[in-house]
């Protein structure tokens, strides 16, 4: 049998040769370079195309100490979580923000001391060049020894109103406040909310715009409207049936997200409460669901879209320039009235 010989793979110089440019120059076209003259480049890019040159980016990572690759880690230790909307929402934001470039997403999950430090080290040797970070709660550590450890790192909300690492947010505080004030102007007096879990920031927030749309209103912000939930339909419908046996004459629930929303609908049903005209519902996302439900839901749109592209772009300007400052973004929210209130 004859051996076929092998195709020759073509090289950097080929493609500076057919160019008619220098090795360098095809290398600062490769990698989106700044002063490169527009026919220069598009003349590079005709030869790489010719001859069907494929870039080594092992080299050029290597070269560069560049990993082409950032790291999406999730800190939740409630696997229940994972299933709620908001974590397949946020993925899919951030992978379509990476779309159009080369970097590769790593999804890890990291929620214990030993995973903590397992992923610093990971992290340390060059492996990813930098981190988004989300369902962060207060006492997590790991931002800050990304932080030590020179890691671009970026938050999706913050662990507090101190927070020292690049974070990206909703106006939670300003969403709930819009949506118990639309409570209060259609005539509702008696009003509980269901909260997230309150040792992370984003719930707190949610609860402090109800607490002042309360108190701008002249009512009272008595601890005993207050349920607090973790995301997840069975704590929404925990809390719902709590609120009822506390408080019959209850005449509307901000719940601080759209799973416990949901499940608060089929506990007021269950109970014989008319939805919007017992019991109005509101809640917070607007995720695919709120508009499934029965009757559709009223909630305050979070801009996950935008949440996510603003992730991205912060965390490659913080890879290219690591002595930037750090910055708190944080996106408007909108109430989307519907059926339920």
């Amino acid at each position: 049998m004859v051996k076929r010989r092998p195709v020759a793979t073509p090289t950097l110089e080929e493609v500076a040769a057919l160019a008619g440019v220098g090795r360098g120059t095809v290398s600062r076209v490769i990698n989106n370079e700044a002063g490169v003259k527009e026919s220069t480049r598009r003349a590079v890019q005709r030869a790489i195309a010719e001859l069907g040159y494929v870039p080594n980016l092992a080299a050029r990572s290597l070269a560069g100490r560049r990993a082409d690759a950032v790291a999406l880690v999730m800190t939740e230790r409630d696997w229940r979580l994972f299933g709620e909307p908001f974590f397949s929402e946020t993925v899919r934001s951030v992978g379509d923000a990476l779309t159009d470039t080369s970097v590769q997403l790593l999804l890890t999950l990291v929620r214990t001391d030993a995973e903590r430090q397992r992923f610093l080290e990971y992290a340390r040797g060059g492996r990813v060049d930098g981190v988004l970070l989300m369902s962060v709660r207060a006492e997590d550590r790991l931002p800050d020894m990304l932080a030590d450890a020179g890691l671009p790192t970026v938050l999706l909300g913050r662990r507090s109103g101190d927070e020292q690492v690049t974070s990206v947010d909703a106006d939670n505080v300003g969403g709930a406040r819009e949506a118990v004030t639309h409570l209060v102007r259609t005539g509702r007096r008696s009003i509980a909310t269901i909260t997230g879990p309150l040792d992370m920031y984003v719930a707190q927030c949610r609860l402090r715009g109800y607490q002042q749309a309360l108190a701008g209103a002249g009512l009272p912000t008595d601890p005993s409207w207050t349920v607090e939930g973790d995301f997840t339909e069975a704590s929404g419908r925990r809390a719902m049936t709590e609120l009822l046996e506390r408080h019959p004459d209850v005449d509307a629930v901000l719940a601080a997200s759209d799973t416990m929303a949901a499940a608060a609908l089929s506990v007021l049903r269950a109970a014989g409460r008319r939805v919007p005209d017992d019991v109005a519902v509101i809640g917070f996302d607007d995720f695919h669901l709120a508009q499934h439900t029965d009757p559709p839901l009223t909630t305050v749109r979070q801009p996950l879209e935008d949440i996510g592209r603003t992730m991205v772009r912060l965390l490659l300007e913080e890879m290219e320039q690591p002595e930037v400052a750090w910055r708190h973004v944080m996106l408007r929210t909108r109430l989307v009235i519907r059926e339920s209130a």
